[in-house]
């Protein structure tokens, strides 16, 4: 004689019980996601503060104000600032010998401090880029960074401009590279 099945053995009883696993399941990876999605963006103006603050549509009630104070005071953190870098090549075009550890620092020194007194970044690099003849050249390089208020942009446009063109006369280099974004800036 064969023995009974119990509830929990039953055919119909085993899909029931797979069906609710994949529906809890999939409620706690839409959970999950729901929970790890960004709550906020913000977008920064020239001259403003956050242009836009969007909430995830599942924040709502308390859970909400929480995360939207924490927004506002972190876009309130900092001022709108220009962050320029200047790409300095070493190699020389006419092929004599690379600009020098000691050559940059003096360039920086008598061209850039005075023209950027307030405080700038130089980094070492390694770079490549295709010359006027199309050949790959591949060098040493030092990257600058410079930091000013998003209202002191018209005034420092023709001094980085003055940088780069001393730069190119005093070495002899095809370009230096300029690269210009809006930042906040907190010090």
């Amino acid at each position: 004689m064969t023995q009974p099945r119990t509830r929990s053995g039953s055919p119909g009883s085993r899909l029931l019980r797979r069906s609710r696993l994949r529906l809890a399941a999939l409620t706690l990876s839409a959970a999950l996601l729901g929970a790890g999605a960004p709550t906020a963006y913000a977008a920064f103006t020239e001259e403003s503060g956050p242009a836009a603050t969007a909430t995830h549509p599942a924040a709502s009630g308390k859970a909400a104000a929480p995360q939207r104070a924490a927004a506002s005071r972190k876009a309130d953190e900092g001022r709108p600032y220009i962050e320029t870098s200047l790409l300095f090549g070493t190699a020389r075009p006419d092929g004599g010998a690379p600009v020098t550890d000691k050559e940059f620092r003096a360039f920086v020194d008598a061209v850039v401090t005075p023209r950027f007194p307030d405080g700038l970044t130089v980094q070492d690099g390694y770079g490549q880029y295709r010359d006027s003849h199309g050949t790959i050249e591949r060098e040493r390089s030092y990257e600058l960074t410079l930091l000013y208020p998003t209202s002191e942009a018209g005034p420092a446009d023709p001094k980085i401009e003055q940088i780069r063109a001393a730069y190119l006369k005093r070495f002899g280099q095809e370009s230096v590279a300029r690269v210009d974004d809006r930042a906040r800036v907190d010090f």
